[in-house]
């Protein structure tokens, strides 16, 4: 339906309707006119303006309490008038304006809000907006003459009080709103009137005398409580910036024309009136900068990030607006404006760092007309330099006694700062004044916390493993978290360790190095936290990880750039200072350990063996050694060592990452020690160098850790061979072999020949004080040549041959049992040995893994490949080793024992004698020992067995089984009566195990287990597991307990 636009027809259209009303103010009534209204258009509404409104004045004016819903519909019927249509009339706003303040006043106490329904409020304030819209021309500014205090405050007061007290947040943004609109601040889309200077300075003198009121309410609302949604406080920190630019703008306090007094008409109301005099904008500058500091403290790590924006905005106005009037108030708001240029929301940062550029150019600009000879103007640099010392001072404190937000803030400004000045932070670095004062406090910001006793306790038995299974990402998985005195949040370290990138990046690296590597070296307090800002300063000198993004002065985002010479130098005398003897051979576990005790007999006695290729063999070449402190470590110092080793194992990482391939040069004296700490017995350590050495072979270029050793190979052996001759000086020397041989492969094995007869040279000349280190060294060797040189078809024919057997005694019936034991006797009782004998003359063929052309050459030993010559060597000085009295040095050597028969295993005619020979040491860990030796040498043996087959049948029938027998005799009544804890005693493992393992090891050696079921067939009531643990099938079963009979 087309809109009434002749003002005839829309006034008799409406007329009926209005006078309707007048007579019968009723809601009917009232929303009759209120669609009536909405058929006329903008312009005859414009027209008909005070006629339309007349009724609905009149029915809020009727005396006597009126329903809400009728106030609501009057209200919702003015907003589309007003709306729609211009106030012209000066009575009209101001009797409007009183009318609805008086809707929302209680009638008993007309300064507080009235107890009324939401609805009615919010319907009232969505008119109250559109009343204060609709004035037209210069009528709103006589809301601002004198005269008109008293209301203006009153309506001021129910808007704040509505503001800050009501519940809902739609009516508290709507007040809020309308607050804005009423000092002609407001920021909607809408068209508003833009007063001239006179007029604005006329309205900042007027709100003056409500600024204190203002500002406090809506410091309240800011700071209340974090319920009342985003919004509000959104809204409130607009109204706060915008009263307080408004009030104290310094173009209006500069030109504001001389104070006269207040005309005698005003009476009382002259006393309201304020004089902004300079003492006055002093003392309110004083106390709105306490009050911008508590909305500085609530706001600006709020959880929204518009609100954080709107703080932006409010610094960035007041900073324009308000620089010379607000001195005190400078310090803050520079402060929350660099405090949001590392903010996680990009719109928050992108604002900031325009509006920090924009108060940069101002100053520079200010400083220029200025002219030197001002002694008050500072340039910005000035200014951000002395804040940024003043907080580095606070620093320390706030981080001892701030809760984890606070400490965010504060690191989040001191970062903003460094960033801000950009390139020019190597000039304020060089100032020994600010340079000595953030260095201290991130020394003492950065403290670690090293009281966990975990970190000691936490050995490396099974951190290296084989390349094939270890990745980069295996062990980045495992790196330990850092925990530091002051603070637990991750992302406070994150921002402390960007802070040190952008000290690298921006400032100048020779001073800086310098400067930390001093306070490495002056105290032990310093030392972990000087490491861990020295590792990311060359991050950031190399531009890793660096976000620039344009926000220094300069806006080009651009450093000193060090040049790689430059890093190179830098990272050199870090690392010589990292790899000294005094930093980097540290006591990382207590003496009582027992590999660590291996240590100390090297450096402790006065007098050792040397290993000298040079030098004879029955000559005994002796060393000095050094002599270490015996005093027992605190867990403190312990934890301390193992992170500072930590902390410098990651920074040379970090080195090798800053340089890429050009660190390739440096790893002939940094690849030796990171190898050195790969092979320590402290868990974290050795994640940390297992870690290191991944970034080192990823950032040179090698594809894994088998290159990396490999390619560097001959000074690392060179070093180590070196070191082996001066062993007292170089314990670590055998752990840096064990490492290279656990990453690397068989190409390896022609350059370690000689240093393995070193070592194994040493062993025979010291085994008191280096059988246990020399001995995991055998063991890596060992297994390493496992790795590269698995059994191959001797194994296989084994292992058919034992599938073989199984097959067959699967099948066993008793009659085949029968005759066998009937052959069995007729040959013990000397019948048809004959026929055996001839049999036994036979030359059995060949194998098919036999050289066939060997069997007609001359009758000469062909020489061993290296890597068996190498295993029976070890496995000689294994037997020797068997009876050592270390229970611990046993297990080991028993390892290796097992991994040298595995290696031997193709070579029967070698693996046969080595068995034989240390065939009386391992029964005697096998009958007379520890249990978990006895469990070991078990082990041993089924491995013996299944690769030297019925070799071992006699020896193992007539020495093994007789006493395992008996001892299994011995423990199974108390097996039978044990409950579920014997599970878990050592007792049960060395009864299962051999339970588990005597089966298969009979087979393969051929042997019927009569001793050992006659004993167990003689307990009441056998385990269960014992007989689902027996191979053997029921018929052997019933084969055996018929021979027992007989």
């Amino acid at each position: 339906m087309a809109q009434i636009s002749d003002p005839k027809i829309a006034f008799a259209y409406l007329r009926p309707a209005c006078v309707l009303l007048t007579r019968e103010p009723t809601v009917s009534n009232v929303e009759t006119l209120s669609a009536q209204l909405k058929d006329v258009d903008d312009a005859t509404l414009q027209q008909l303006q005070e006629y339309v409104l007349f009724p609905l004045r009149f029915v809020l004016k009727v005396p006597g309490p009126k329903k809400d819903k009728l106030v609501q519909a009057v209200a919702e019927a003015m907003s589309h008038v007003l709306e729609n249509t211009c106030v012209q009339s000066w009575e009209t706003l101001h009797d409007l304006l009183s009318e609805l303040c008086l809707c929302l006043c209680s009638p008993t106490d007309p300064g507080k809000p009235a107890e009324t329904s939401e609805e009615l409020k919010s319907s009232v304030l969505r008119c109250l907006d559109a009343l204060l819209h609709a004035a037209y021309g210069d009528i709103i500014f006589k809301l601002f003459d004198p005269i008109m205090l008293p209301g203006l405050g009153a309506a001021i007061s129910l808007l704040l009080t509505l503001g800050e007290k009501e519940k809902s947040r739609h009516i508290q943004a709507a007040a809020l709103k309308c607050l804005q609109a009423l000092t002609l601040q407001c920021d909607c889309t809408q068209e508003h009137v833009t007063p001239s200077s006179e007029e604005q300075c006329a309205i900042g003198s007027t709100m003056a005398s409500f600024l204190p009121g203002i500002t406090m309410a809506v410091a309240r609302i800011i700071t209340g409580d974090l319920r009342q949604g985003h919004a509000v406080t959104v809204r409130a920190i607009k109204v706060w910036s915008r009263t307080v630019g408004l009030v104290m703008e310094d173009a209006q306090l500069q030109s504001s024309e001389p104070w006269k007094t207040p005309s005698p008409d005003l009476g009382r109301i002259g006393q309201l009136v304020v004089h902004r005099t300079q003492d006055w904008v002093k003392s309110t500058s004083g106390k709105l900068s306490a009050l911008l500091k508590k909305i500085i403290t609530c706001t600006s790590a709020h959880r929204h990030w518009r609100v954080r924006l709107e703080m932006v905005e409010l610094a960035d106005l007041l900073l324009a607006r308000c620089s010379l009037s607000l001195g005190e108030c400078v310090g803050p708001l520079l402060e929350a404006l660099v405090g949001a240029v590392n903010d996680e929301e990009p719109r928050v940062r992108e604002r900031c760092e325009v509006a920090l550029r924009q108060v940069s150019h101002r100053n520079q600009s200010s400083s220029d007309i200025t002219g030197k000879n001002s002694s008050s103007s500072h340039t910005f640099t000035d200014v951000l330099s002395e804040n940024l010392h003043s907080l580095a001072t606070s620093l320390p404190r706030v981080m001892r006694t701030s809760d984890d937000q606070k400490k965010l803030f504060v690191l989040n400004v001191f970062l903003g700062y460094l960033k801000i000045l950009g390139p020019l932070v190597s000039v304020v670095l060089n100032s020994a004044a600010h340079l000595e004062r953030i260095s201290k406090a991130l020394m003492q910001v950065l403290e670690l916390d090293v009281m966990d006793v975990r970190i000691v306790e936490e050995r490396s038995y099974g951190a290296i493993i084989e390349t094939s299974s270890g990745s980069h990402d295996s062990y980045s998985a495992h790196v330990q978290r850092k925990h530091f005195l002051y603070f637990t949040d991750e992302k406070i370290f994150s921002v402390l360790t960007e802070i040190c990138w952008t000290l690298g990046y921006y400032g100048n690296i020779y001073l800086l190095t310098d400067h930390f590597l001093d306070l490495y070296r002056q105290s032990s307090a310093y030392r972990k936290q000087a490491a861990m800002v020295l590792n990311e300063i060359v991050r950031g000198a190399a531009g890793i990880a660096v976000a620039t993004e344009g926000q220094d002065l300069g806006g080009d985002g651009r450093g000193l750039n060090a040049t790689q010479e430059d890093l190179k130098a830098a990272v050199a005398s870090i690392m010589e200072e990292y790899t000294s003897l005094n930093n980097w051979h540290l006591i990382t576990v207590s003496v009582e350990t027992d590999r660590d005790r291996q240590d100390q007999q090297l450096l402790s006695p006065s007098r050792l063996l040397s290993i000298s290729s040079n030098a004879d063999a029955n000559s005994l070449h002796v060393i000095p050694s050094t002599s270490a402190s015996s005093s027992t470590s605190t867990i403190h110092q312990l934890n301390s060592n193992i992170w500072q080793l930590c902390i410098q194992l990651e920074g040379v990482a970090y080195f090798a990452e800053a340089l890429g391939r050009d660190f390739r040069p440096l790893l002939m004296t940094s690849l030796y020690p990171v190898l050195e700490k790969a092979g320590e017995e402290t868990l974290l350590v050795s994640q940390a160098a297992l870690g290191s050495m991944w970034d080192i072979s990823k950032a040179c270029g090698y594809p894994s850790l088998k290159e990396l050793i490999n390619e560097n190979s001959d000074y690392l052996l060179n070093d180590i061979s070196l070191n082996l001759q001066r062993l007292s000086q170089h314990p670590q020397a055998p752990r840096v072999l064990t490492v290279m041989l656990t990453h690397s492969d068989c190409s390896l094995l022609p350059l370690v020949g000689d240093i393995v007869q070193d070592v194994l040279t040493a062993l025979d000349l010291s085994y008191n004080h280096t059988a246990a280190l020399f001995c995991s060294v055998l063991h890596a060797l060992v297994k390493a040549l496992a790795r590269w040189f698995p059994a191959s078809c001797s194994n296989t024919t084994k292992s058919a041959r034992h599938k073989q057997t199984s097959a067959d005694q699967e099948v066993l019936n008793i009659s085949q049992f029968l005759l066998d034991y009937r052959k069995q006797k007729e040959l013990a009782e000397g019948i048809g040995i004959e026929e055996d004998d001839t049999e036994d003359l036979e030359v059995p063929p060949p194998t098919e893994c036999e050289d066939v052309e060997d069997i007609g050459g001359p009758d000469t030993k062909a020489e061993l490949p290296s890597h068996l010559s190498i295993t029976k060597d070890v496995m000689e000085r294994c037997i020797h080793l068997l009876s050592d009295p270390s229970l611990r040095l046993r297990l080991k050597v028993l390892d290796v024992l097992e991994l040298c028969v595995r290696v031997l295993s193709e070579r029967e005619n070698e693996l046969l004698p080595m068995a034989h020979r240390c065939w009386p040491a391992l029964l005697q860990r096998l009958t007379a020992d520890d249990p978990l030796a006895v469990l070991r040498a078990f082990r041993v043996l089924c491995t013996l067995g299944e690769t030297c087959g019925d070799f071992l049948r006699n020896r193992v029938s007539k020495e093994v089984l007789p006493k395992l027998s008996s001892s299994l005799a011995r423990q199974a009544p108390i097996s039978a009566k044990a409950g579920p804890v014997y599970t878990h005693t050592l007792a049960y493992k060395l009864q299962l195990a051999v339970l588990q393992g005597l089966g298969s090891l009979c087979q393969r050696l051929e042997l019927v287990l009569v001793m050992l079921f006659l004993s167990l067939r003689e307990t009441s009531t056998p385990p269960d597991w014992v007989l689902l643990n027996s191979p053997w099938t029921w018929s052997s079963n019933l084969s055996l307990c018929f021979l027992t009979s007989t």
